[in-house]
């Protein structure tokens, strides 16, 4: 992974952290198309990895597989995401998108190139040494964060 998608995946978790201090919702064009930012970014998860188990995600966004089951249930209940029986341990479901889930996770993409795209140009536009720089002070900022919240 190169320094410039590490910088901007570390921006990403800050700011998911700040924001995530709140209940914010985003709407997308269409019908029921309002999440929280909990339920977007597990639909952005399975739409990267089709397949993934809910431990997988649990584990990579930091939350309890408790809330990952719960949130997973209304997003079943609602039609966006669909499990299927894992052929090698018949307790563990793998995780896919449903027409409608992946409707939404195309809305969630377009929204962060249109709202974003100022953001990741002008990481494109830095060096390695920048993006190093950028990268430590993100590292640090997140560690300040971890210890006040």
């Amino acid at each position: 992974m190169t320094n410039k998608n590490i910088v901007i995946e570390r921006y990403i978790a800050l700011i998911e952290k700040i924001a995530n201090g709140k209940n914010n919702t985003l709407s997308f064009a269409g019908k029921d198309m309002t999440f929280y930012r909990g339920e977007i970014h597990i639909i952005k998860k399975i739409g990267d990895n089709p397949g993934i188990f809910s431990s997988e995600i649990a584990r990579d966004m930091g939350i309890t597989r408790a809330v990952i089951h719960k949130t997973l249930l209304k997003l079943e209940e609602r039609g966006f995401v669909e499990k299927e029986e894992d052929t090698e341990d018949k307790k563990r479901k793998k995780l896919f998108l449903t027409k409608r889930g992946r409707a939404a996770y195309t809305a969630h993409e377009k929204y962060h190139q249109t709202y974003d795209k100022s953001f990741f140009d002008f990481i494109d536009s830095l060096n390695e040494q920048e993006c190093s720089l950028i990268n430590l002070f993100l590292e640090k900022a997140n560690e300040m964060i971890a210890n006040h919240f």
